[in-house]
């Protein structure tokens, strides 16, 4: 599949009306052609089905960098999988869209991606520590955005652990944050991790609640028991 016959069938559903309430809505300066996450959906099952993954790589890269809206959401959906081997090349261009990312949408559906990367080699999370001093605010979010599945885990093992650890203290660094989406950000690893150790959550809002802006430490606490 190469990248101009790609763009083509995401032009080919435009619908300005929505594209039109996608950039109100979105508020970053981009062109948005106004498809649905299922349009989205069925255009990448179809891609992916005929490319080998050298190809869906160099396929994200060019739907990337045109800089649509819907072309950049599939660029990460392209490269959303568990099992992807070789992934080192994926995992390269993930990480280099992360120090540019300017929205949540874009930023979360390539978070997504990274996450598998980060999950099938844990090393990489030495390169996503640095991403915690970024001056790019999306930088830093991504850093949380990324590891959630570690908040997740039902029966973590000690590895797992400490890596749930090293986020917990990367959250503590970001809890005088005053920007709504690092503190969202924080929130939402607390609030996922309550789900499976209740326990170390309400230790963590022990320490560090009082830092965060009362909607964060709300959300973050949503799902304990008083």
């Amino acid at each position: 599949m190469d990248p101009e016959t790609a763009l083509s069938r995401l032009h080919a559903q435009t619908d300005p009306t929505r594209a039109a309430e996608m950039r109100a809505y979105h508020k970053v300066d981009r062109i948005y052609l106004g498809l649905s996450n299922p349009q989205i959906d069925a255009l990448v099952a179809e891609w992916r089905a005929v490319c080998s993954v050298e190809e869906r790589v160099a396929l994200a890269d060019a739907l990337w960098a045109s800089g649509i809206h819907e072309a950049m959401i599939a660029a990460a959906k392209l490269l959303t999988q568990a099992r992807l081997r070789p992934d080192d090349a994926a995992w390269a261009l993930i990480a280099g869209w992360a120090e540019g990312f300017d929205g949540w949408a874009v930023a979360d559906t390539a978070a997504a991606a990274g996450s598998r990367r980060l999950a099938a080699d844990p090393s990489r999370l030495d390169q996503v520590e640095g991403w915690t001093q970024h001056p790019n605010m999306f930088t830093r979010r991504a850093a949380l955005v990324m590891t959630l599945p570690w908040a997740r885990l039902n029966n973590p093992k000690a590895a797992d652990l400490a890596v749930r650890e090293r986020v917990l203290g990367w959250a503590a660094g970001y809890a005088d944050d005053r920007d709504w989406f690092i503190q969202k950000a924080v929130a939402w690893w607390l609030r996922d991790l309550s789900k499976h150790d209740a326990n170390r959550t309400r230790a963590w809002i022990a320490e560090h609640g009082d830092r965060l802006k009362p909607f964060a430490r709300k959300e973050a606490q949503r799902l304990l028991a008083d």
